[in-house]
């Protein structure tokens, strides 16, 4: 029987689990947006997942969102993401890097040049940002002009190529939790009237093609996406997602993605937000590996394998506190409780320093 545990071949790579450290934002990075030694540990610490996709990092300076989060777009955040993949590998570990474009979710502060953020609409979105320490009110988007938006798909192909030279496994794109392909796809924050908005087909084409510009450029068994289709995350809202998200599934089968990530209900919160909405639709149109997240604990995730209704499950806060998750999830011990204070910047407290079982009992 399929369990936690199972092996799992997922493009080119044979996993040793089905479990999956889920992209978690730390702003950690040092000075222009450049991965750490420290990150290196942390990532490091977790190498016994079967699959680290690593936290969401901006393809471009205009994609940044909040303070300290890392790119992917400079030889020095190259140079630095490679002490990250090199630490996993070094442990026998497996390794995607999130690729992101936030959108309206962002604040000026961070804008090169201090501009508005760039969004399909200028709509601003009813959410907040984490700047100069603390949480603000986003800023004011401007609508992107048609002409730009090829410069933006081009740029996620890019991203991919550097996350490849980088040492990565692979790219997941950012297609969930109301970011930029996101607000793309739906009908709240997308009110254009010109070939990128109106009908589903129009709004599906951003993040059709930045997946096509990844899939181009480092090979589809090395390309993923996430999407969250009812999350109401970063003021994200669509009036009808089931006949969106089942095209927008369907479109994504024919690019031949290694694997969908999907939240369900919302993110990091209800599961049953949404309820109705038929997850098992889009997976009936969709032939790769399918990794399900949001608020599962061990019982939950093992019943959904052994039931054939994921391939993987992803593990997002748990594996903040526990290093050594996957060893505290196959003994079936406690694991440790997050530090909330710690989530969000600082250095190696709340980061680096939970312990393992092992240490625990020392």
């Amino acid at each position: 029987m399929t369990d936690l545990f199972s092996p799992l071949r997922l493009g080119r790579y044979d996993l040793k689990n089905r479990i999956a450290m889920a992209p978690l934002t730390r702003n950690r990075a040092a000075p222009g947006n450049v991965p750490t030694d420290l990150m290196a540990e942390y990532y490091g610490q977790r190498a016994d997942a079967g699959l680290i996709i690593a936290e969401a990092t901006q393809i471009v300076p205009e994609g940044q969102g909040y303070q300290d989060t890392p790119g992917i777009h400079s030889p020095e955040q190259i140079a630095g993401w490679r002490k990250v993949t090199d630490a996993v590998h070094a442990k026998g570990g497996r390794i995607f890097l999130q690729l992101w474009h936030v959108g309206r979710v962002s604040h000026s502060s961070l804008q090169p040049g201090g501009q508005a953020p760039v969004a399909p609409s200028a709509i601003r979105a009813k959410t907040k940002t984490f700047v100069n320490g603390g949480f603000a009110d986003v800023s004011e988007p401007r609508a992107l002009d048609a002409g730009e938006i090829p410069a933006i798909i081009a740029a996620y192909g890019k991203a991919a190529e550097n996350a490849i030279a980088a040492g990565f496994d692979g790219v997941e794109a950012h297609g969930a939790n109301g970011y930029l392909l996101d607000q793309f796809l739906r009908d709240g924050s997308n009110q254009r009237t010109d070939a990128y908005g109106g009908s589903i087909q129009n709004r599906a084409k951003v993040l059709l093609g930045a997946m096509k510009a990844i899939t181009d450029a480092v090979g589809a068994d090395r390309t993923a996406i996430r999407i969250s289709p009812v999350t109401p995350a970063n003021d994200a809202a669509d009036s009808n997602p089931q006949p969106l998200f089942n095209y927008v599934v369907e479109e994504l089968n024919k690019l031949k993605p290694v694997y969908i990530h999907i939240i369900e209900g919302a993110t990091g919160g209800d599961r049953n937000f949404g309820a109705g909405f038929d997850y098992k639709a889009l997976r009936q149109r969709y032939n790769g590996v399918w990794i399900a997240n949001n608020g599962y604990d061990r019982a939950m995730a093992q019943a959904v394998l052994a039931q054939n209704e994921a391939d993987m499950v992803a593990f997002g806060r748990p594996f903040i506190a526990n290093p050594d998750l996957v060893e505290r999830l196959r003994r079936d011990a406690p694991l440790n409780a997050v530090e909330r204070a710690t989530l969000y910047g600082g250095g190696a407290k709340g980061y680096t320093d939970y312990p393992t079982l092992a240490q625990a009992a020392e």
